[in-house]
């Protein structure tokens, strides 16, 4: 019996768990999924959560049910990859022989005040209390820190749900700056049309109680500033002993496994894995086929074959804008765009099945089969 762990619930752990349960079900393998919530997050929601929409639950254990997958409800504390055990808060100690980290990230909150005085989206109580914040406003301003795609959606959602708030967009460079310049021309237009004001080529210096602080020393008053400029590795991973990267990613070779210690692997956000075009960035665009590559990995070296070398290419950057609108930007392999584009009425339907689409793959894989999105996202198409 070799016994797995799987750390961490979201989409990639989620992905993996089910994965590696379906592939090493009939060589003994023992499955178990450990997280510090009873639910499944649907991360690429929580925007939604905080402009305060109430969304499904779902529940670990139902979307685990019928895999045989052993879930275990506890925060990792601590990981000893030398002893092959790790420590859940409330002292109870896991034992593992393989183990796959996927506890992704949190944000980068190094700048002053951010810990201290900053809504984010580490969780999905973090984004409730951001919405809790804003049904207690009558009127005010809410700062959104980042220009990527979740500051942008964020700033969007925020201002269609709760137009009786000013919505700041604060970015060091322009909204949506990875895009194409038509789907940026949209996303310009749309948020201006939602009233956000954005402030391109700003950089936070410091958040306050009530304002943040730009470099030069000018203040923005904020009610709520919700910080989405950038993440790090978890703690946890760096003082375990395994090789993290400087963002506290743990450096993985080829077959998705630690470079220091190879039976564990760490996959999504909390991996820095390596393609021709460099480092995968944290989406769940790329997260869901690490996991499964790391099971498909782990369940061929325990059979004592060789494992495939990870190979990926992105094929989108889709972004909401609100519950009637959105902008996705089609891609290269190495995420630069392509001049294809979709906005309107589309693009919200496009949308809505990229978000929707974990939830049916959990399903398919429960079956033992893998989307075809899989096979074009893992495929390096050109």
């Amino acid at each position: 019996m070799t016994d797995i762990l799987v750390l961490g619930g979201g989409y990639t752990g989620i992905a993996a768990a089910i994965r590696v349960a379906v592939r090493t079900r009939r060589i003994g393998g023992k499955v178990r999924l450990v997280n510090a919530s009873p639910r499944f997050t649907e991360r690429l929601r929580l925007h939604q959560t905080a402009a305060g929409e109430t969304l499904a639950d779902h529940a670990l254990e139902e979307v685990l049910a019928g895999t045989g997958v052993e879930f275990v409800q506890g925060r990792v504390v601590a990981l000893d990859a030398g002893r092959h055990e790790v420590r859940l808060d409330g002292g109870r100690v896991l034992g593992y022989d393989k183990l796959i980290y996927a506890l992704g990230t949190a944000t980068d909150d190094s700048v002053p005040g951010v810990a201290d005085h900053a809504y984010t989206y580490d969780d999905y109580q973090s984004a409730v209390r951001l919405s809790e914040r804003l049904d207690g406003l009558m009127s005010g301003t809410v700062v959104v820190a980042g220009g990527g795609l979740t500051g942008v959606e964020s700033a969007a959602e925020l201002a269609e749900n709760r137009p009786h708030l000013h919505v700041v967009l604060v970015t060091r460079g322009r909204p949506g700056a990875m895009m194409g310049p038509g789907a940026r021309a949209y996303l310009d237009a749309t948020l201006a049309r939602l009233g956000v004001e954005v402030r391109s080529g700003a950089d936070i210096t410091k958040v306050l109680p009530d304002a943040v602080e730009l470099t030069g020393g000018e203040l923005i008053e904020s009610d709520a500033t919700l910080w989405t400029t950038g993440t790090k590795g978890l703690p946890v991973a760096g003082r375990s002993g395994l090789t993290v990267d400087s963002r506290g990613r743990i450096v993985v070779d080829s077959a998705l496994r630690s470079v220091s210690h190879p039976d564990v692997y760490a996959v999504g956000d909390a991996a820095a894995v390596s393609q021709p075009f460099g480092v995968l960035h944290g989406t769940c665009q790329g997260g869901i086929p690490t996991g499964l590559h790391a099971a498909d990995s782990l369940a061929a070296t325990l059979r004592g074959r060789t494992p495939k070398p990870f190979r990926f290419g992105y094929i989108h950057q889709p972004v909401s804008l609100g519950r009637k609108d959105a902008a996705i930007q089609f891609t290269r392999p190495d995420d630069s765009p392509r001049r294809a584009r979709l906005t309107g009425r589309a693009a919200v339907v496009y949308k809505e099945t990229v978000t929707s689409s974990p939830m049916v793959t959990f399903k398919l894989l429960k079956r033992g089969l893998v989307p075809v999105w899989v096979f074009a996202l893992t495929a390096g198409l050109k």
